[in-house]
């Protein structure tokens, strides 16, 4: 996992979701962990698509529950 991207991510999440640094780690939930709602979700999606200069598709949003998972997504998106 690259960590220039993660940091970037991390954040991007604290930001968007009015929580701090320290609480976002790599396995943190977006919604379990983080208490993001649905708009939330839409919402930080939005910000890493122009953050990363990416797109990402509904279905593949739908499969991002975890910084983790962004990060992964991010750098295949990346190459």
């Amino acid at each position: 996992m690259s960590e220039e991207i993660l940091e970037k991510v991390c954040s991007i999440v604290s930001e968007q979701l009015s929580v701090e640094a320290g609480e976002v780690k790599s396995d943190s939930n977006f919604q379990n962990d983080l208490g993001a709602d649905s708009l939330d979700t839409v919402e930080l999606v939005m910000a890493l698509e122009e953050a990363f200069d990416i797109e990402i598709p509904d279905e593949a949003a739908e499969g991002i529950a975890t910084v983790g998972d962004a990060v992964k997504f991010i750098e295949e998106k990346k190459g």
